[in-house]
């Protein structure tokens, strides 16, 4: 680890610790050359995960898009601030946890319309309706039919 003072590479340790349930380590360092005190980070790079569109096109998957996408389906609605960021955390995780290195973006917009319907089932239709593509009412009707009659049964929110 390089010195940001002087540019020496010789530093030694001086204290570690574990942050965010031992993800993240932190280290105090110190130039042996010019006795700076510093702190560094140390974090676990994930495998790259790619994303196959729909056209055949791979992109890297993008965190913070999926956020976004989320946070827009749940713009107004009553849900707890974050709420978007955890579904993305367990939606990168559940992927993660597949053990590919690509996935097809059919995938992610299934689980982030499963994360949605277990938030909030209007920014679930919101989302469905703009992923899906509904091509006219009954198409959405058939879709809001299906989540009253799931909740008449138990099954919702």
């Amino acid at each position: 680890m390089r010195c940001p003072q002087c540019g020496e590479r010789d530093t030694r340790v001086v204290d570690s610790r574990d942050l965010d349930d031992s993800a993240t380590i932190r280290r105090r360092r110190e130039c042996n050359a010019c006795t700076m005190r510093f702190t560094t980070y140390e974090r676990i790079e994930a495998a790259r995960l790619v994303v196959i569109k729909r056209d055949g096109t791979r992109q890297e998957f993008d965190r913070d898009r999926l956020v976004t996408g989320l946070r827009k389906a749940l713009t107004r609605r009553p849900v707890p601030d974050g709420a978007a960021e955890a579904a993305a955390d367990s939606i990168e995780a559940e992927l993660r946890a597949a053990g590919v290195t690509e996935v097809p973006s059919s995938r992610v917009g299934a689980l982030a319309m499963e994360a949605l319907r277990g938030i909030d089932q209007i920014a679930y239709i919101r989302f469905a309706s703009v992923y899906q593509s509904f091509e006219d009412l009954e198409d959405l009707k058939r879709e809001v039919d299906t989540l009253y009659n799931e909740k008449g049964n138990g099954g919702g929110t």
